[in-house]
């Protein structure tokens, strides 16, 4: 059995963690890995439908999505989890359940500022935002606490998708997880 891990991708809305998840799933998988990507909204609509975006709700939709990739990554599947995940004390708890059952997890911070993920927009929530049609939102009128230490930071704005998948895969080889 090849061994599975959860790589959590965290950062603000539009950071780009989606597309980071995306391009090095297709690299992982390439390379005849057992991949899925554990996308947020997804998530949102199947397994957390009726939670909110107090912070309650979202602590529990992260220990959901925490449980189900722990539950992947200890059958032997890489979990890529793109999740903005805005509160230390949720995404720890997450560790924690990993490191309990002996399950590598790996902490991806992508540190884009607000002013490029607004730009980049690509949801429309910035702009829903600054409309005053929109409250709430992560890294602007909602808090997002940043990783103290994660196991790799990624400032996207610095570099290209293939090089910031490419500095996670490395990461990952070094670790024996690829």
């Amino acid at each position: 059995m090849t061994t599975g891990a959860t790589i959590w991708l965290t950062g603000l809305p539009s950071a780009g963690k989606t597309t980071i998840a995306h391009e090095l799933a297709g690299r992982l998988r390439e390379e005849g890995g057992r991949v899925e990507l554990l996308d947020g909204d997804e998530i949102r609509e199947f397994l957390s439908a009726g939670l909110g975006f107090d912070r309650a709700d979202r602590h529990t939709n992260v220990q959901r999505i925490g449980f189900v990739a722990e539950l992947l990554a200890r059958n032997g599947v890489t979990a890529l989890v793109p999740v903005i995940a805005p509160y230390a004390d949720s995404r720890d708890a997450v560790r924690a359940r990993h490191e309990a059952n002996g399950t590598p997890y790996v902490e991806v911070h992508v540190a884009t500022p607000v002013e490029v993920c607004s730009v980049r927009d690509v949801k429309g929530l910035y702009a829903k935002q600054a409309a005053g049609e929109l409250t709430g939102l992560t890294g602007v009128d909602d808090p997002y606490e940043e990783p103290a230490k994660p196991d790799l930071r990624i400032e996207s704005q610095h570099q290209t998708v293939q090089e910031s998948a490419a500095a996670v895969h490395a990461l990952l080889t070094e670790r024996g997880l690829a």
